[in-house]
């Protein structure tokens, strides 16, 4: 137990032990003040100051050079760049190790084998014509495995490209191996093998050689398959004449010297290729073998399915080998003048150069490529030039056939064409929401050449089946004639087309195509010379012309304002165009056109035709023939005496043509007309210029309420009673009794409007 006596704080002390010494402690509680703690002093890294004292200077200097000796070997000295022969000779043996090295070996990345072997640019070393050697390989081996009937005239050149005499080897191993694989190209093959033999023969003799010992070896070791391709590899080429027919010939008679099961069977598929080509080369030939099937089909215990194949041989051979041609007309490419064909025989000894299969060093080698560079020039430049080679001639020869074929396609006369095509613009109209949504989907429609009109014609007849006028349609015409010059152009001549041919549409569909053009017009779709077209007269126009004029000027007028169209129709520079609208060349039109526009409520814009007629000078009276006869004379003085009986009152009113109104009726005209007889009244008109002569069988009896409503005799004239002793017909009614009144006001409207 602790004492419960206070010690005494013991004195501080000069030194204290040092921390390494004596570990911390926390001291019990206590109520005594703490001690004094001396603190170190902070430790300062100097090192250029010892602690130590030396003892020998010399030492001291010995140290110091050995610590200045061991940093300046610590210190990596500046690497220098390596040469290019360092690069290439660095290249050179990484590859060198990749193509030594086992396969499933190293995995270098295709980006880094191709900046290796852009590394090395000697030419002259066995690294760059390796590399060389590989890629004329692997391009080979691409462009046979990629060769088809469409695209052979293609690639012959390209392989043309790439030293088929360096790697002729390549060539025949790739084209035997994919003709192996894939029977059903062996035509195409055989044909491209043709077209390289007439510029290489080495190439094609290599390749003769190599598929006769392929079959020797097959047939030795009883492989049925490569005999299989080689013999149909072998017909075509004989097909092809690269190869004489003598060796079809040798190896069928070989198949059939001891017929078995399989022999039978491979030389009926030769017989079925190469058939057609012996029987025209070489007819006792193909004699011989048939009698040798023949024989084979009635002596020898075959099976029953080669017996049918036989059979089946007999027939196509009657057929003349329709379904086995020779040579598809697609892959007769060479010019027979062109053929370079080998004779070659089961019995001779080949030497197949399989050496040239594989990587050989060659100390010529930029000599060797430069010669065929030179070949390549030569023959490439024989298929582009006059001469076209075989490939280009037959490829023009193609498109010229291609294109009588096309001349002499049938054409389908029902317009079922058109039909589909009207069909797919109508539901894309309708199906469209706005105008601009509408725009946007027809001009996605590919529209054949030549058929570009169907679109506005669509367009204006869809507006024309609306019940009311829709301006949708309008919006469309709108877009498209202000999008292109041609749609412009073309809406042009839709509104010629539609003015010629409007007698031929109802009253609604009339007015929906007159406001649609009227709407193109006011917007400046279409250009206003459009209305040169027009003639407003009487003898062409017609009752739906007229209509169409009317709604159309309606439309005008709404859309641009009186002012406005007025002043559209005065532009100086359009005058031409309008002057079948507002003509001045015969009063008579003048007076048509003034009377029209003024019955549509548009005489604003006569104003210039009224000027024009009342400053035009007046036509000279023509007089009557002298009577030739009583009748006619007691006519005469009938008419003269019926004027001279019409009251002052009326005759008083015997004026010119007004000023303000032009295209009044003259009342001396009237006045004459009131007393003459029905023919007198036709004489009369028939003289006159300005009266039409349709108005002349309503004009006689209706004068005098003519005079009334042109404002010839006042409201409160007497009138002329029915005279007794008269004839009723000639007799002059009250204005507004009877049917009279009804017929002298239809006769006025009629004169009025020019109906």
């Amino acid at each position: 137990m602790q004492s419960a006596v206070r010690l005494p704080t013991p004195p501080p002390l000069d030194t204290y032990p040092t921390f390494s010494t004596i570990g911390r402690k926390r001291s019990p509680p206590s109520r005594s003040p703490s001690p004094v703690r001396w603190r170190s002093p902070p430790r300062t890294l100097n090192h250029s100051v010892h602690n130590f004292k030396d003892v020998d200077p010399q030492r001291a200097v010995e140290r110091d050079r050995q610590m200045a000796e061991r940093l300046r070997k610590q210190t990596p000295e500046p690497v220098k760049p390596p040469t290019e022969e360092e690069k290439q000779a660095a290249a050179k043996a990484e590859y060198e190790k990749l193509l030594n090295s086992r396969s499933g070996g190293t995995y270098i990345p295709p980006a880094r084998l191709r900046a290796l072997q852009a590394q090395i640019t000697d030419k002259k070393s066995k690294e760059y014509q390796r590399m060389a050697w590989e890629a004329l390989k692997k391009s080979i081996n691409g462009l046979i495995n990629k060769v088809n009937v469409s695209n052979i005239k293609h690639i012959v050149p390209e392989l043309f490209t790439e030293n088929l005499v360096r790697g002729r080897g390549l060539f025949c191993r790739s084209i035997m191996k994919a003709a192996a694989s894939s029977s059903g190209f062996v035509s195409i093959y055989a044909a491209m093998a043709a077209i390289i033999n007439t510029k290489l023969p080495q190439v094609g003799e290599l390749l003769v050689h190599r598929l006769i010992v392929q079959f020797k070896k097959a047939f030795k070791r009883n492989d049925k398959a490569v005999c299989l391709s080689s013999t149909m590899f072998i017909a075509h080429l004989v097909n092809q004449q690269v190869v004489h027919e003598i060796l079809a010939a040798q190896i069928l008679l070989l198949l059939l010297n001891k017929p078995t099961d399989d022999g039978v069977e491979i030389a009926v598929g030769l017989t079925r290729e190469v058939g057609q080509h012996l029987e025209e080369m070489s007819g006792p030939i193909a004699l011989a073998v048939f009698d040798q099937f023949r024989s084979i089909l009635h002596e020898q215990d075959i099976d029953k399915r080669v017996q049918y194949m036989i059979e089946v041989l007999f027939q196509v051979r009657k057929d003349k080998y329709k379904d086995n041609p020779a040579i598809k007309d697609e892959l007769d490419l060479v010019e027979e003048e062109d053929q370079i064909t080998h004779k070659a025989s089961l019995d001779d000894d080949f030497d197949v150069q399989d050496k040239l299969n594989v990587f050989k060093f060659d100390p010529d080698w930029e000599e060797h490529e430069t010669a065929y560079q030179k070949l390549k020039a030569e023959i490439l430049g024989e298929a582009e030039g006059s001469d076209n080679g075989e490939y280009e001639t037959d490829d023009s020869s193609d498109d010229e056939e291609a294109k009588e074929e096309k001349e002499l396609e049938i054409k389908d006369q029902t317009n079922t064409d058109l039909t589909n095509l009207r069909r797919t613009i109508y539901l894309t109209i309708m199906s469209s929401l706005d105008f601009e949504e509408a725009v946007h989907k027809l001009l996605k429609i590919n529209l054949p050449v030549g058929q570009e009109p169907e679109l506005p014609s669509m367009v204006v007849e869809c507006c024309s089946q609306e019940r009311t006028y829709s301006k949708f349609y309008g919006l469309i015409g709108e877009r498209f004639a202000k999008l292109n010059r041609l749609w412009t152009e073309l809406f042009e001549q839709s509104f010629a087309k539609y003015y010629d041919t409007i007698h031929r549409y109802e009253t609604n569909r009339l007015r929906n195509i007159a406001r649609f053009f009227g709407h193109l017009l006011s917007s400046g779709g279409i250009g206003w010379h459009v209305l040169s077209i027009v003639h407003l007269n009487e003898d062409e126009t017609t009752s739906s012309s007229r209509i169409f004029i009317k709604i159309l000027f309606q439309d005008l007028a709404e859309a641009l304002g009186m002012p406005k169209l007025q002043a559209k129709l005065k532009d100086e520079s359009m005058r031409p165009s309008y002057e079948g609208l507002f003509p001045r060349d015969n009063p008579r039109n003048t007076r048509f056109s003034i009377n029209y526009f003024t019955s549509i409520g548009m005489g604003a814009l006569t104003d210039d035709m009224r000027e024009h007629l009342k400053n035009a000078p007046k036509p000279a009276a023509i007089m009557p023939p002298a009577p030739e006869s009583d009748s006619e004379s007691e006519s005469s003085t009938s008419s003269y005496s019926s004027y001279n009986r019409i009251p002052d009152h009326v005759r008083r009113h015997d004026l010119a043509p007004s000023a303000s109104d032009p295209g009044r009726i003259p009342a001396r005209v009237l006045l004459q007309l009131l007393g003459a007889h029905r023919q007198g009244v036709k004489d009369h008109i028939r003289d006159r210029p300005h009266l039409p002569d349709r108005h002349v069988p309503a004009v006689g009896d209706l004068v005098q309420g003519l005079l009334a409503l042109h404002g010839h005799v006042e409201a409160g004239d007497p009138q002329p009673d029915h005279t007794p002793g008269r004839s009723p017909g000639r007799a002059v009614h009250r204005f507004g009794e009877g049917n009279d009144a009804f017929r002298t006001q239809a006769l006025v409207h009629r004169l009025d409007h020019g109906i």
